[in-house]
C-alpha cells in the first residue's frame, strides 16, 4: 500500500472525506494504471454522489483489468439506479414497484411527489391516508452488537423517513423499486466491508411466495450525498432534517423506526415479517 493511499485511509476512519479525496488523487497521479485505487477513487466519489465521476473511474478500472468488467457492469446500472432515485424524491419520477400495488402504496407514491414539489402539507396529509391503510405486520429485527446478535420483536416496523414508512428502497436487477413490506417475509443484510457499502448495502429477500432475490438497499438517505458532514457521507450517524411543520426528512444512515426501537441498517443482519398465509404478489420472485 502506498503511503498516498494509507493517508486517504487515514483520513477516512477520522471522517475527512475531502482530504481522503485528495490524498487519493495523489496516489492515482502517481500510479495512473492502478485499478485497484481506481476502484477506491470510484467508491469514494459514489460516497460524495459525484456519479459521472464515479462512472468515469469505474469504466478507466475496467479498462485497466478486465476481472473488473462485472464490478464494473453491476456499478454502472446502480449509479443509474442513483440518478433515477433522485428524480423519484425530486417529485419528477414515480419509483418502479414489486408486484401487485395495494392502494395505499399509490398514496405514498403521490406523497413523495407532492413533497418533492415543496406541497409538505398536502403531502403529509396524502401520506396520513395511506399510513391509516397500510397493515402494521409484526416480527423481528435481529441486530449486531459488536461481536454479538440481538434480536428485538416489534409489533410494526417502518423506515424512520416518512416519506417511505412501510416501504424498502431496493435495487434489484438493476433497476430501482420501492417494496412494501407487506410483500416481504425477510431480509438478509450483510455486514458492510468496503466502502461502497456504506452508500448500497447487499441484501437477500424472501417474499412471501418465498421466492428469493439478491439486491442492494440505498444505506443512506437520498440528498445525504449533499452534506458537507463527514460522519453523514460515510453514514456513521442520522439526523431528521425539519422541511415544514412537522415534517422531517431523513439525512446520513437509514434507520428502521419500531415500537421496540429504532435500528440502524448498518447493524442490522435480519428482518423476518410475520406474513398471513404463503402467497405473493404478482411478479414477486
Amino acid at each position: 500500500m502506498s503511503a498516498a493511499v494509507k493517508t486517504a485511509e487515514d483520513h477516512l476512519r477520522a471522517g475527512r472525506v475531502d482530504e481522503a479525496l485528495d490524498a487519493l488523487r495523489d496516489a492515482i497521479r502517481s500510479d495512473p494504471s492502478d485499478a485497484g485505487k481506481r476502484i477506491f477513487l470510484f467508491q469514494l466519489f459514489c460516497v460524495l454522489g459525484q456519479w459521472d465521476k464515479a462512472l468515469n473511474q469505474l469504466n478507466v478500472a475496467a479498462d485497466l483489468d478486465s476481472s473488473v468488467e462485472l464490478m464494473a457492469k453491476v456499478g454502472r446500472s446502480v449509479l443509474q439506479c442513483e440518478a433515477f432515485r433522485r428524480e423519484v424524491f425530486a417529485g419528477r419520477k414515480s419509483p418502479l414497484l414489486l408486484g401487485e400495488p395495494e392502494p395505499w402504496i399509490g398514496l405514498m407514491i403521490q406523497a413523495v411527489r407532492l413533497s418533492g414539489q415543496g406541497e409538505h402539507a398536502k403531502a403529509a396529509d396524502v401520506r396520513a391516508e395511506a399510513f391509516e391503510a397500510a397493515e402494521p405486520i409484526a416480527g423481528s429485527i435481529t441486530i449486531a452488537d459488536g461481536e454479538d446478535l440481538k434480536s428485538e420483536a416489534f409489533a410494526w416496523i417502518a423506515d424512520a423517513d416518512e416519506r417511505l414508512g412501510p416501504m424498502i428502497e431496493a435495487i434489484i436487477e438493476g433497476k430501482y423499486y420501492w417494496v412494501p413490506m407487506s410483500h416481504i417475509r425477510s431480509v438478509l443484510i450483510e455486514p458492510p466491508t468496503d466502502l461502497r457499502d456504506l452508500v448500497w448495502v447487499p441484501a437477500q429477500f424472501t417474499w412471501v411466495n418465498g421466492g428469493e432475490m439478491v439486491g442492494l438497499i440505498p444505506a443512506r438517505y437520498p440528498g445525504s450525498e449533499d452534506s458537507k458532514d463527514g460522519t453523514i457521507l460515510l453514514a456513521r450517524k442520522t439526523e431528521f432534517v425539519q422541511v415544514a411543520d412537522d415534517t422531517y426528512v431523513g439525512v446520513g444512515q437509514r434507520m428502521w423506526a419500531t415500537d421496540s426501537g429504532e435500528f440502524p441498517i448498518l447493524q442490522t443482519r435480519q428482518i423476518e415479517l410475520d406474513q398471513p398465509g404463503s402467497s405473493g404478489a404478482e411478479g414477486d420472485g
